[in-house]
C-alpha cells in the first residue's frame, strides 16, 4: 500500500519507491530505501510528515504515493 494510507504512529517497513529514476534517487537521498523503517508522523491535507532514519521529513502526497510499504 502506498505510505498515504498508513496510519500515523504506526512503523511500516519501505517496500518499493517508485516513479522515474530522478524521483527515486531524490527519495533515497532522503531516506526512503527499501527496507528502511518509516513511520508517518502526522498527515496535514495529504501531505505527510514522517519519521525516516531519525530524522523528521515533510513530503507532499504525489511523492508519499510513490512509496510502498
Amino acid at each position: 500500500m502506498p505510505l498515504t494510507m498508513a496510519n500515523a504512529g504506526e512503523a511500516n517497513v519501505i517496500k518499493k519507491v517508485g516513479g522515474r529514476e530522478e524521483t527515486k534517487r531524490f527519495l533515497g537521498n532522503l531516506g526512503f530505501v527499501p527496507g528502511c523503517s518509516v513511520t508517518v508522523v502526522s498527515e496535514i491535507n495529504g501531505n505527510l510528515i514522517v519519521h525516516v532514519k531519525d530524522a523528521r521529513v515533510a513530503i507532499g502526497r504525489d511523492m508519499a504515493n510513490k512509496i510502498m510499504v
